[in-house]
């Protein structure tokens, strides 16, 4: 019997990535085309993994899912960790409300860069400028995709 949660999850996948790909058809191909680039080689590859998990039939004894925090980190510790987890994604979650996406990409990457993972400024400025270069360039050069400007602007 195959790995029960990730097989379980590679179908699952399949099955919203084939509902994104099939409900996508129905759109204008400019509409369509993010949501096809997605959702269909996400769907070959959660079929890949499926079938690989049901050859095989191993039981993959040296996963790592949902396990506690090792002995050695204090309860208090893990929960601080996991409260700043939180409060960074919120963070971000708020910085694209109210700024909107191409002003909360940079500014988020920076701030964490800098304070959290505590990268130099040197290195924080420039991976969050090559960063914001292609993530720019891309979407809202190359794709024109419309990214809504933030409730503050």
């Amino acid at each position: 019997m195959p790995n029960r949660p990730a097989f379980l999850l590679g179908i699952g996948i399949m099955a919203v990535s084939a509902y994104a790909a099939i409900a996508a058809l129905a759109w204008p191909l400019k509409t369509a085309l993010f949501p096809l680039v997605i959702s269909i080689p996400l769907f070959v590859l959660a079929t890949i993994e499926v079938v690989s998990l049901w050859v095989s039939g191993a039981r993959f004894s040296t996963t790592k899912d949902f396990q506690r925090p090792p002995a050695e980190v204090p309860g208090t510790v893990a929960a601080l960790r996991s409260l700043a987890a939180a409060g960074w994604i919120l963070g971000f979650f708020a910085a694209i409300l109210l700024f909107g996406f191409l002003v909360a990409v940079p500014v988020f990457l920076l701030a964490y860069l800098r304070f959290q993972a505590r990268e130099s400024w040197l290195f924080s400025i420039v991976f969050t400028a090559v960063v914001w270069a292609v993530f720019w360039g891309l979407f809202d050069y190359a794709l024109h995709l419309p990214f809504a400007s933030g409730m503050l602007f």
